[in-house]
């Protein structure tokens, strides 16, 4: 997969670039820096920097806009981990959890969707999917996806019908259903010919998006007679969305 994108995700270079951004956008008085759970900059990288820019107050903002316990939470505890070997546990520090309902955020998805949304077109929300057992232990991130998808069809309006299906499932276990390939079976069974999809769990473009939802899934749906399918634009360096991760930075220091 990663060779018909030319190797490489443009993950890493597209979160640097969001983060350029977001610091140019709240200006001289904030240090962005960006640590990822699986590849470099790692926590420890991103608060070794921070500990050399002498910094005075660390702002956690995860780009998972929905909290779950197997993203946000391993990366927030990741990056406690780092911040106490580091010697930063002295600092204040706020954590924005999650952002699912963040206005400015569904303002900007509104707007992508938008942007490809076809008068006769079926909206399909993807999001990432993750085990029934974790949903069933109590973890917030299904309730979070929907107030997403709630907020964003409150801006649409009318006159298109949506649904929620879920991608990138891996390993025997019971996933959250109905799956992204389950739900293009079913709306071409239903006749449908026109979809637009708007991947909700990701505020960038990467292998998920650029392979999985504009190659594999596009290639499905043509195969089953959905003969319109394209998806809303990432958000990536939007200026109106790093706005809103300015925006939602600037409210965590008044916390």
């Amino acid at each position: 997969a990663y060779l018909a994108m030319g190797g490489k995700s443009p993950q890493v270079e597209i979160t640097a670039a969001q983060a350029r951004a977001l610091a140019d956008e709240l200006g001289g008085d904030y240090e962005v820096f960006v640590a990822m759970r699986y590849w470099h900059p790692f926590a420890d990288e991103a608060v070794q920097k921070a500990k050399e820019a002498g910094i005075g107050r660390i702002i956690v903002l995860p780009l998972y806009p929905h909290y779950c316990r197997a993203t946000t939470g391993t990366s927030l505890a990741d990056l406690d981990r780092a911040i106490a070997e580091g010697g930063l546990s002295h600092l204040p520090k706020v954590v924005v959890r999650s952002w699912q309902d963040y206005g400015p955020y569904l303002d900007e998805m509104a707007l992508c969707l938008k942007e490809r949304l076809r008068p006769a077109s079926t909206i399909l929300f993807s999001a990432h999917s993750v085990p029934v057992s974790v949903i069933e232990g109590g973890d917030p991130y299904l309730d979070h996806i929907k107030a997403t998808v709630a907020g964003v069809m409150e801006r649409i309006g009318g006159g298109h019908r949506h649904l929620l299906a879920f991608q990138s499932r891996t390993g025997p276990v019971k996933w959250l259903e109905p799956s992204f390939e389950d739900s293009l079976r079913a709306l071409a069974a239903e006749g449908v010919k026109d979809v637009t999809v708007i991947a909700v769990s990701f505020v960038g473009d990467h292998i998920e998006t650029l392979r999985e939802i504009d190659a594999e899934y596009k290639e499905l749906a043509h195969s089953l007679g959905i003969t319109d399918f394209s998806r809303a634009p990432s958000l990536n360096v939007r200026p109106d969305f790093i706005k809103a991760l300015a925006g939602l930075s600037r409210c965590a220091v008044k916390v």
